[in-house]
């Protein structure tokens, strides 16, 4: 049972975050972020990720930032189809503020 880890995002900078995990025939994708700050980062979102979308059986957030989540609409655009995992805040972030 080997597992893979590739870095797709956030590799030389904070934002942008994307880790493929691949193991047993299952690709999961950790967080799905934008790029932001400088142009330089912000013009990755335009590139097409280096996998199928169709291949990634499932997306896995660690929180509601745009960093980590921001990209999703694109991944869903470009075929990707199956389940995203998270917990109730980050689905929910604002019915978790406090009074």
């Amino acid at each position: 049972m080997v597992a893979t880890l590739t870095f797709l995002g956030a590799a030389g900078t904070v934002t942008g975050s994307k880790f493929l995990l691949e193991q047993d025939g299952r690709r999961t994708l950790v967080d799905c972020g934008l790029y932001q700050g400088e142009r330089t980062w912000r013009r990755l979102n335009w590139q097409a990720l280096p996998v199928n979308p169709n291949s990634i059986s499932d997306v896995v957030l660690t929180h509601a930032h745009l960093d980590h989540c921001g990209h999703l609409p694109a991944l869903v655009r470009e075929g990707f189809t199956g389940p995203t995992w998270c917990t109730q805040g980050t689905a929910s972030p604002g019915s978790h503020r406090p009074a």
